[in-house]
C-alpha cells in the first residue's frame, strides 16, 4: 500500500466505491453495435480519399485530408487546388461512397431511436449511479398509497429512500410522489437488489397490500443478504391480520405493522387521551422535534454491565433520561431507580434530544470507562 493511500486511509479520506452493482454498459453497448460497420466505413473512405489525393495530383497531407472531408460529405466547398481528370474521376466515386455511407448510417440510427431504448438505459444508468452514492438507506418495495405516505415522511426527516416496484410507468409515478430515487423491477428479484444498493443498505421494508408479496420478498431478502455476509438488515412490513403478522414475523420481518389495528389503536389514544395523543404529534412525529425516543442494547462487553444509572451520568451530563430497560429474558421495568442495575444484553430506552441521545449511545457502546466520567 502506497504512502499517500495509507495516509487517506488514517484520515478516513479514502473514497467510497461508488459504481453501480449492476452494470448496463454491456445492454448500452449492444444497442450501440450497429453503428460499427458505418464507423468502420467513414474511418477506410477517408484513408482512401486520403492517400488516393496524395498519389494522383500529389497533394500535401493536410490538404489531402481536407480535400476528402468536404468532397465525402458532399459540403460543395470546391476544389482547393487544381485537380487532374483522374482526381476529378476520383473525386465523383467518393462522393457517391460517401452519400451512400451517410444514408446508410442515417437509416441505422432512425431504427435505432425507433426501435431501440438507448435514451431510457442512459437515464437509467445516471439513476443507478446516484443509488450507488447511498449508505444506510432504506429500499421501499411495492409502490402504493403506504409508500406514498412513508416516502413524504423520510423526505422531512431527510431519510435516504429508493422505491423498487415493476409498473412501467414508474418514471412518472417517481415524478408525481417526488421519489430522489427508483427502480424499475421485480421487487423480489437479485437484479433488483442490485439495482437498489440493497448491500449497503439499512433496511428493506414491503408494504404490499398482497401478504404472498411480503413473503417472498423478506425470504428473499435474508436470502441475499447470508450470501452477502453482512449484518442482518431491518425488515418491516405491513399485514392486514394479526395471523398474517404473526407469519411474517416468523419468516424474518423485524417489525410488522397492521393498519387497521394501528389505526384503532390511534382512535382509541384520541378518544380516552386527546391531549396524550397531541403530545405524540408534538414531540415524537414532527421531524423538527427537540426530543426523541430510542432503545439501545448495552452488549456484554460494555463497560457500563453491572453498574448503576446514576454510574453512567445520562441525565446530568447528556440530559438524556432511561424511562425503560428490557432485561435478556423480556421482563420490562418501568421508569427504573437511579440504583437499578443494568444487566449485559438489556436494552435502555431513552429519551432526549437526538445529539445527547446520540452521545449517549456512543458512550454506552464503549469497553473502557471515558475518562471525563
Amino acid at each position: 500500500m502506497s504512502f499517500v493511500r495509507k495516509l487517506k486511509k488514517a484520515l478516513g479520506w479514502e473514497f467510497r466505491n461508488t459504481k453501480p452493482e449492476y452494470n448496463l454498459n454491456p445492454i448500452i453497448y449492444s444497442h450501440l453495435k450497429p453503428f460499427r460497420v458505418p464507423l468502420v466505413l467513414v474511418q477506410l473512405i477517408m484513408m482512401a480519399g486520403t492517400i488516393g489525393y496524395i498519389l494522383i495530383d500529389d497533394f500535401s497531407i493536410l490538404d489531402a485530408i481536407y480535400q476528402t472531408g468536404i468532397t465525402f460529405t458532399t459540403v460543395g466547398f470546391g476544389e482547393i487546388a487544381p485537380i487532374s481528370e483522374a482526381g476529378r474521376f476520383f473525386t465523383i466515386t467518393l462522393i457517391i461512397f460517401g452519400f451512400a455511407t451517410f444514408t446508410l448510417s442515417t437509416a441505422i440510427l432512425i431504427d435505432a431511436v425507433i426501435k431501440g431504448n438507448l435514451f431510457e438505459l442512459y437515464k437509467e444508468r445516471n439513476m443507478l449511479y446516484k443509488i450507488a452514492r447511498l449508505r444506510n438507506h432504506f429500499v421501499i418495495f411495492h409502490h402504493n398509497e403506504y409508500t406514498a405516505q412513508l416516502a413524504r415522511q423520510f423526505k422531512l426527516n431527510h431519510i435516504p429512500f429508493v422505491v423498487v416496484d415493476s409498473r412501467d410507468d414508474m418514471e412518472e409515478i417517481s415524478a408525481e410522489h417526488n421519489y430522489p430515487y427508483y427502480v424499475t423491477e421485480e421487487a423480489f428479484t437479485e437484479k433488483a437488489f442490485l439495482k437498489s444498493h440493497l448491500s449497503s443498505a439499512k433496511g428493506a421494508i414491503s408494504l404490499s397490500k398482497n401478504i404472498s408479496d411480503n413473503i417472498t420478498l423478506i425470504a428473499s431478502v435474508r436470502l441475499y443478504e447470508k450470501e452477502l455476509g453482512r449484518t442482518p438488515l431491518l425488515i418491516i412490513s405491513n399485514a392486514e391480520t394479526q395471523y398474517d403478522k404473526d407469519r411474517l414475523k416468523k419468516l424474518g420481518a423485524d417489525k410488522v405493522v397492521a393498519p387497521p389495528s394501528l389505526m384503532a389503536k390511534r382512535v382509541s389514544a384520541m378518544a380516552i387521551r386527546p391531549d396524550m395523543e397531541n403530545v405524540l404529534e408534538e414531540f415524537l412525529y414532527k421531524p423538527d422535534t427537540p426530543i426523541d425516543m430510542e432503545e439501545i442494547t448495552v452488549h456484554s462487553d460494555s463497560w457500563v454491565v453491572n453498574r448503576a444509572l446514576k454510574d453512567i451520568h445520562l441525565r446530568d451530563r447528556m440530559k438524556v433520561s432511561v424511562i425503560g430497560i428490557t432485561e435478556e429474558k423480556g421482563r420490562f421495568i418501568q421508569m427504573p431507580s437511579a440504583e437499578t442495575i443494568i444487566k449485559e444484553n438489556c436494552k435502555l430506552l431513552l429519551v432526549g434530544n437526538q445529539k445527547g441521545i446520540a452521545k449517549a449511545k456512543r458512550i454506552i457502546s464503549q469497553i473502557l470507562k471515558p475518562g471525563d466520567l
